[in-house]
């Protein structure tokens, strides 16, 4: 039903504070006046690990994702949790929801992974339109110092009693983007070992084509934030944060 590396995202995500990351996104709606019991969308959602937590903070939430996969899993793990949430399979270059929401959101580097300027400004177009006027769009991504210098040229290797894997990365300096391989050996009950390649591809963008490429779409009083703060980014932010509004009289 799923792909395998579905079935495994969850374990190696295992360290992350989703309901630190929620938060974060519940304080950047706040302050466009968007609180529990406003419709949002969240894009790239993957398994849902932020999906559910919005969900139980009152907002009444659509996950999409381009993953029938992952979408599976999170529709499992909604169900568990007791939340009614719909996940859609759709393309967040080409977002198309039923009537315009309150606020649309891309988590956990869904920006990263689009690859050309081209395929950024789609999906702003596309959020733009589906938004209220006055709405709002708040997204995260990996920052260029981050991949630039954490994920950079590197062989990342970890081992735990479920799961190994070699993670070699190539840094391309004139596109700001890294090619990854990932191996993951995942032991079964057996105690033989289940083998699993992945290959990924992230590109960072500077803020100043962020806020080019946002205004040129349409929205205003585009912001950056640091990593799970509203505080000005430092110079060797991880992640930032990204809000634009709508204009009210769109």
């Amino acid at each position: 039903m799923y792909t395998q590396f579905a079935e495994i995202y969850d374990e190696l995500m295992s360290d992350v504070d989703y309901e630190v990351w929620a938060d974060q996104y519940a304080r950047l709606m706040d302050g466009f006046g968007i609180g529990p019991r406003s419709h949002i969308c969240e894009c790239a959602c993957g398994t849902g690990n932020l999906t559910i937590p919005l969900r139980k903070r009152g907002f009444v939430i659509t996950g999409v994702d381009l993953s029938q996969d992952m979408l599976w899993i999170a529709a499992q793990k909604a169900r568990e949790a007791a939340q009614m949430i719909p996940f859609v399979r759709q393309d967040m270059r080409s977002l198309r929801l039923h009537r315009p929401v309150d606020a649309i959101l891309s988590t956990c580097d869904g920006v990263n992974y689009l690859m050309q300027e081209e395929d950024l400004s789609s999906f702003f177009t596309s959020a733009y339109a589906s938004l209220r006027p006055g709405g709002g769009l708040f997204f995260d991504l990996s920052t260029p110092y981050k991949l630039q210098n954490l994920l950079g040229d590197r062989l990342i290797c970890q081992d735990t009693d479920h799961i190994t894997f070699f993670w070699q990365n190539h840094y391309h300096e004139n596109r700001c983007s890294v090619d990854m391989e990932l191996s993951f050996f995942v032991k079964e009950k057996d105690g033989r070992y289940r083998r699993i390649d992945e290959e990924q591809k992230q590109r960072s963008y500077s803020f100043e084509t962020l806020k080019t490429l946002l205004e040129r779409a349409g929205f205003v009083d585009c912001a950056c934030f640091g990593n799970v703060s509203l505080r000005i980014p430092t110079e060797h932010e991880e992640r930032w944060f990204i809000s634009a509004r709508k204009p009210a009289e769109a």
